[in-house]
């Protein structure tokens, strides 16, 4: 398994060509209802993380799930191949009452996060991936995403979503969103990380997928947080091996 954290260790020098970063880039943006059933959330900092996540993808589409009449296996996404879904989820329509409801027009998904999974068929892999959800933590689980890379090694994202308790935060939502420019990845599998917490159910809309060759970086996205600590390092190793230089030259 792969863990998304980068260490610079005393002692070892990494050459600014031979830095790279194998932890996706994560948008999140969350609106939280703390008044219960029926109300929901509005999408101001779900929408907002989802353009920003759009900034740094070309041409990358996106699944309302609005043409289907019945719950889909398989999806497709232009530039990135399919997408096979498999788990219990099921076909929605409208708010069911429970915290759940649509992004953009009236249908989406629901889901049972202790078994749903996203099987990608581009033989390169996928390295974008993002959804809207509903519903999640509001019985006190975080939602986690277990990536299978195409060496069939796993990272393991969690979404840093609201815990709430008894459905104290049902109609919740968030926009998570991440990308890759090192590794590509051929299956996603959702999961709740908390056995105490019970299965939990979510709703789930508007999925976007991307190829590597989609995601085009925009100079803003702020950097990987090891980014600075890797250039501390650099520049510590430029300081010492200065005044070894300087204090040299003076005897």
């Amino acid at each position: 398994m792969k863990y998304c954290t980068l260490v610079a260790a005393a002692g070892i020098f990494l050459s600014a060509s031979s830095l790279s970063f194998a932890a996706p880039v994560v948008f999140f943006g969350e609106d939280v209802n703390n008044s219960g059933d029926p109300n929901q959330a509005p999408f101001t900092n779900a929408t907002n993380a989802r353009n920003t996540f759009f900034g740094n993808l070309t041409g990358v589409g996106t699944e309302t799930f609005e043409s289907y009449s019945s719950t889909p296996s398989t999806l497709s996404f232009p530039g990135a191949g399919n997408a096979a879904l498999s788990g219990n989820a099921a076909l929605q329509s409208g708010n069911d009452g429970f915290g759940r409801y649509p992004f953009s027009g009236t249908q989406y998904l629901t889901l049972d996060t202790s078994s749903f999974t996203v099987t990608f068929s581009n033989p390169g892999g996928i390295a974008a991936f993002g959804f809207y959800a509903t519903d999640i933590g509001d019985f006190g689980a975080h939602l986690t995403l277990t990536l299978t890379d195409l060496n069939n090694v796993t990272t393991v994202l969690t979404v840093n979503n609201t815990l709430g308790s008894g459905g104290s935060t049902s109609g919740s939502n968030f926009y998570y969103g991440f990308y890759d420019t090192t590794t590509t990845y051929k299956q996603i599998v959702f999961n709740s990380d908390s056995i105490a917490a019970g299965d939990d159910v979510f709703g789930f809309d508007d999925l976007s997928v991307g190829s590597l060759e989609q995601v085009t970086p925009n100079s803003t996205t702020p950097v990987p947080a090891a980014l600075p600590l890797f250039a501390s390092s650099l520049g510590a190793f430029g300081y010492f091996g200065w005044r070894r230089k300087r204090k040299a030259a003076a005897a």
